[in-house]
Formats: structure tokens, sequence, C-alpha cells
């Protein structure tokens, strides 16, 4: 079964048909760059531009850097602040000429997808999917259960939200090593164990390619840390099985 997928990224915009027997984008993805400023309208028609590629005419799954609640878009931190409370997912219906769009939070997509076809597959007990990219996305799931839209990103680390300092937009900003990046995250991720008490963290983002770079530097964290295996291709994934779990409810 193929159902389309569509990731929204701070710096891109990305999908594919998404082949949900194995877990993977059927077609090589298309990407279009996130419009700056990433407004409703601007995104829209990248995300447009994205399935137009692909001349799809199905359901359609797209993820959303922020809290989603039913269709209704309700924060905004790496997005225009136009999204909060908008009726995303029948702006995205409109855009795309009527067909059913499902919207979800974009961390929750990628841990739907790796608690299915990867990292996370079969693993009991608590496990927390961190996307690390222009912010940091956190999925939490219990027994194989999520807990929807808990963007720890957000949490306070030193003053500020912890994404500002440990985001691989944060490494690239401040031209930070690895080894003063990782610093960063483990502090991140010793402050998130200490509320959640994990038993396993999955890394993903485009960062979850170079896993050697910085998982061996990180030595205060009790909890097993893993890199994500469907890697960026996690969010598209997840975005087609909601989809298609939309159509069946």
């Amino acid at each position: 079964m193929q159902i389309f997928g569509v990731d929204i990224g701070g710096t891109g915009i990305k999908g594919a048909p998404v082949d949900l027997d194995r877990g993977e984008p059927a077609q090589e993805r298309h990407k279009v760059l996130t419009p700056h400023p990433a407004t409703p309208e601007g995104v829209a028609g990248g995300v447009a531009e994205v399935v137009r590629n692909f001349s799809w005419d199905g359901p359609i799954g797209v993820t959303f850097p922020g809290v989603v609640t039913h269709g209704v878009t309700r924060t905004a931190a790496n997005v225009d602040k136009a999204w909060i409370g908008l009726d995303a997912a029948s702006l995205f219906s409109e855009r795309l000429g009527g067909r059913p769009v499902t919207v979800l939070n974009d961390a929750d997509a990628a841990g739907v997808a790796e608690m299915t076809y990867g990292a996370g597959r079969g693993v009991p007990g608590t496990v927390l999917l961190l996307t690390l990219g222009t912010g940091i996305g956190s999925a939490l799931f219990r027994d194989g259960r999520l807990v929807p839209n808990t963007e720890l990103g957000h949490l306070e680390l030193k003053g500020h939200d912890a994404e500002t300092r440990a985001s691989v937009k944060a490494k690239e900003d401040g031209d930070l090593s690895w080894e003063r990046w990782a610093r960063r995250l483990e502090k991140y991720l010793v402050h998130v164990e200490m509320l959640f008490s994990p038993d396993l963290f999955i890394l993903g983002g485009g960062v979850s390619r170079k896993p050697e770079k910085f998982l061996p530097l990180i030595e205060n964290v009790r909890a097993e840390i893993v890199p994500a295996k469907l890697q960026n291709n996690a969010g598209i994934v997840g975005a087609a099985m909601a989809a298609r779990d939309g159509l069946t409810r």
C-alpha cells in the first residue's frame, strides 16, 4: 500500500509516496526550500509543489514543526506566528485540490515510523525519540503508545529553550566542534532523563547519519542511545502512516 507523506522542516519541505509494507519511500523523495518567512500560504505552496512533482491524487499526510490537535496548528516556534490556531488540514486540502489531508506533529510522525519500522521496533517500556535539526522535536512512547505533542525541545536549559543550545542549528550557528556540541547535547539528555527515565533514546534528524561523530562523546546518560534507522525519511514515513490511519478511523 502506498500513501503520500510530506515532512515540513525548518530548511526544506520534502515528500514522496511511501510503501507502507516496507516503511520506506517508494520513489526518490522531492524537496523544495522552506520559504522564509514560513507563512501558511508560502508553506502550503511548497507542499503543493512537492505533491505535484509526483502527480499524486490520493490521501496525503503532512508533518508540522509544532503542536497539532485535530488538524489545527497550536504553536509556531520556528515558523510564522500566523500558524497559531490555523486549521492547517483544511488549508492543505484546499491547496491540494480537495484531497484528504492528515496533519500531525513532525517528531510524532518520525517517532511512530521509528517505533514501527526502525530503532524502536519491539522495544517495551519508555522510549523517547528526539529529532535534532533546526530545533529539537520529541516523541514519547510508553509500551509503544504515543504521548502526542510533547515538544520537549522547549524545556528550559540554562535559562533558554533547550533547542537554542543543543539543536543542530545551534551547533552550526555557533560554529561548535562536535565535542562542544556533544557536551551541550549530553546536558540536555541528562535533564530529560531526570524527568522521564526513558529506557531508550533514539536520536533522529540528519545528524543521525553521523552517529560516530558525537555518540561516543556522550558518557553520563544511563539510558541506551541509538541513532534513528530511518534517518531523514522518518517524518515522511510517519506522515504517510497517519494519513492511512486517518482513512480507517
